[in-house]
């Protein structure tokens, strides 16, 4: 069965219990070897799941919930590889992936198997036009370094699947990672209304934590996120979080456009 997540008011929000905050926007279980798991957020319809080969083939089955005889019959998703070498095979190509590459699988493509040693995760927005199946590998990637060493903000953004990079309908997805001796993953924070967004973090030691705010500006929640969990972030919610130790994440959105910059910028000073 699909874990379902429904959509949230700023003000529902602020009122959830700590336990009921994270069962609302905390993903904790997408990984499991030799299963496909999803979940199925509300919030502009995003799908996020994970899978693990363990070595052999899985298929990429469309939940219940979709309605929908393919995966990507009304969808276009990402497959990020964050882990291991594997194989993404779209209806009859095959496409060789090794940690943080990624496979943007256009709208309409009947068939999607994951195969290998390798950890997948896995990105989906419904779609209304068909763009190219397209594999991008960590080095094409478009990179940037952003933040500020003396603020602990400093990182690497990879952008993957972007206006400007492989083409999609609503999708946007990359990768970005913590230099040295920083923790901030996105600061100064932002909201945007237009788009939900969803981390998943990774590479963090089992023993550390990042801890996730969220929530209006003027009101923040926080979340303690382990290794390979995912926090859905709402479009009106803030997105961002210090880390106890060096990590990386994936962050994806969708919604009413594909604009990198389309963001409302929110002061340090004005988070309470």
């Amino acid at each position: 069965m699909t874990d379902v997540r429904y959509a949230t008011s700023p003000g529902e929000m602020a009122r959830l219990a700590p336990e009921e905050l994270r069962e609302r926007f905390l993903v904790t279980n997408l990984f499991a070897a030799g299963e496909v798991r999803f979940t199925l957020s509300h919030h502009d319809r995003l799908l996020i799941g994970g899978a693990m080969p363990n070595g052999a083939e899985l298929e990429l089955v469309p939940p219940a919930e979709l309605r929908a005889e393919n995966l990507c019959d009304r969808r276009e998703l990402g497959i990020v590889c964050l882990d291991g070498i594997g194989a993404v095979r779209t209806d009859d190509r095959t496409h060789q992936v090794s940690a943080e590459d990624i496979v943007y699988v256009g709208q309409g493509t009947r068939s999607v198997t994951v195969a290998g040693d390798a950890v997948f995760y896995i990105v989906s927005a419904p779609a209304h036009l068909a763009h190219p199946t397209t594999l991008i590998t960590r080095d094409d990637a478009d990179s940037v370094r952003i933040g500020e060493a003396h603020k602990a903000s400093e990182r690497t953004l990879r952008k993957y699947v972007h206006e400007d990079g492989a083409r999609s309908c609503e999708l946007a997805l990359g990768i970005t990672t913590l230099e040295p001796g920083s923790v901030w993953n996105t600061m100064p924070c932002h909201t945007h209304d237009r788009r939900t967004e969803i981390y998943l973090y990774f590479g963090l030691d089992p023993a550390e934590r990042v801890v996730h705010l969220c929530g209006e500006p003027a009101r923040t929640r926080s979340i303690i996120v382990a290794d390979r969990q995912a926090v859905i972030s709402p479009p009106w919610s803030v997105h961002t979080g210090a880390g106890t130790a060096p990590y990386r994440f994936v962050w994806s959105t969708a919604g009413e456009n594909l604009a990198y910059n389309d963001m409302d910028l929110v002061a340090t000073e004005s988070l309470s």
